[in-house]
């Protein structure tokens, strides 16, 4: 069942007050004593903070207030009914190391499936009081200046684009490193470290192709509404959709740019 816009729209106005309530939590937390914890023990540093559990907490508490019937999966708290026919999928702090170096490049994911197919997503920067929003009707920049509509850009031509992925060295495996490094060499620009606020890029228009792998589903299920609002395309390395966990994923403004990269990408396709 498609969602009418009178159903898109009551979902934004919970999106939105989502959005609110986590960056009142997270905010005095930023540039300040965040509770730091590793929890990657033997397999390597993986830092957690206040800021990330501590909104979590009280986004699942508001949800439970608002729409109690949904579901919730969370990077930190785990799921609750992720066989509803609404969840909620939750990164309250995407880019952890980029919040502990004091680096405005993190963001809060929400994202929303309707019987298990992304439908709505968020993707916020409280620091900078950006809100990009997305669903099929069309996706916004939701600022502190304006609300200003959300298109990718036309860049047919991978030698033109600017691009980019969170940690090549530390998130790819041999042969994903290989196809990025060719990737990497075609492009006009990479940038590295931008974490879900390159996605939200592309569907500004700023930036053209991302290329990750081993999200899991609160890394990149609020973007897909993003993105495909704003008229770019998100797939994973062989060019088909998403799966309900992640994995490998490429985010494009524009399908012959995409096309190009996934010659190499599909290449290491899992």
């Amino acid at each position: 069942m498609t969602l009418s816009p009178d159903q898109l729209e009551a979902l934004e106005v919970i999106l939105l007050e989502l959005n609110r309530a986590s960056a009142m939590h997270i905010l005095p937390l930023f540039r300040a004593e965040h509770g730091l914890r590793d929890k990657g023990g033997a397999a390597g540093f993986d830092p957690v903070t206040e800021a990330d559990v501590g909104a979590e907490k009280v986004i699942r508490r508001l949800l439970q207030e608002l729409c109690p019937d949904h579901g919730v999966i969370g990077e930190e708290l785990g799921e609750d009914r992720p066989d509803a026919e609404f969840v909620w999928v939750l990164d309250p702090v995407d880019g952890t190391r980029a919040f502990i170096a004091g680096l405005p490049t993190w963001c809060t994911l929400i994202g929303l499936r309707h019987q298990g197919r992304p439908v709505l997503g968020s993707i916020s920067q409280p620091y900078l009081g950006e809100i990009y929003l997305g669903h099929a009707g069309g996706s916004r920049l939701i600022a502190p200046q304006a609300t200003t509509p959300l298109k990718v850009r036309p860049c047919p031509l991978l030698t033109d684009a600017v691009i980019a992925t969170t940690d090549p060295e530390g998130l790819f495996d041999g042969t994903e490193l290989g196809a990025w490094t060719q990737v990497r060499a075609a492009a006009k620009l990479a940038r590295t470290g931008c974490d879900a606020y390159a996605f939200a890029r592309v569907a500004a228009g700023t930036m053209d192709l991302v290329v990750e792998a081993g999200l899991k589903a609160w890394d990149i299920d609020a973007a897909i509404p993003i993105i495909e609002g704003a008229g770019g395309l998100v797939t994973d390395w062989r060019g088909r959709p998403v799966g309900p966990h992640g994995g490998q994923v490429a985010v494009a403004g524009d399908r012959a740019c995409l096309e190009e990269a996934l010659i190499a990408l599909r290449r290491s396709a899992k």
